[in-house]
């Protein structure tokens, strides 16, 4: 086992990446965690919603920093602001879909890789900022995530609000 080193950042700081129309940022990695887990910070635009999908070796956890989003796993679902949580757990296909005009939301994954998916599908970012809208190209989004034992089940959400 590697020894750990702390790491404190400020709301902005982290590697940032552009991902589905989205802004996420690496808060602990997995190499920082020794694989255990990984936690990003993703800001996104109303409307989005990821394919319904199941992961195969991660749990994931949700926080509700800012805006309203719908979550759905394994046949529960709610909508909920500021301050909510999800646990969606490994094996059961999920989604979400951000209801409000944006939403910022802490994901904790465990165990740690998701942030190599999100590299490796995603672009780096310069700094803290939304992405442009654009195409998603289905195919690859599935290729890449087979790569990381994360199957594409469905399409994105209908909007919901």
């Amino acid at each position: 086992m590697t020894l750990q080193t702390p790491s404190i950042l400020a709301r902005d700081e982290g590697e940032h990446f552009h991902f589905l129309d989205n802004l996420f940022t690496a808060k602990v990695t997995s190499e920082m965690s020794n694989d255990v887990l990984n936690v990003m910070e993703f800001v996104g635009p109303k409307n989005f919603g990821p394919p319904l999908h199941r992961h195969d070796l991660e749990d994931e956890m949700f926080y509700v920093l800012e805006g309203e989003v719908w979550f759905s796993c394994g046949g529960v679902e709610a909508v909920h602001q500021e301050g909510a949580m999800a646990w969606l757990p490994k094996g059961l296909p999920h989604q979400f879909q951000i209801l409000s005009d944006t939403a910022r939301v802490l994901q904790l994954t465990t165990p740690g890789q998701f942030e190599k998916f999100v590299a490796k599908l995603g672009k780096p970012a310069d700094g803290p900022t939304l992405p442009e809208p654009a195409p998603v190209d289905g195919a690859l989004v599935a290729q890449v995530a087979a790569e990381f034992n994360i199957e594409i089940l469905g399409p994105p959400p209908a909007p919901v609000g």
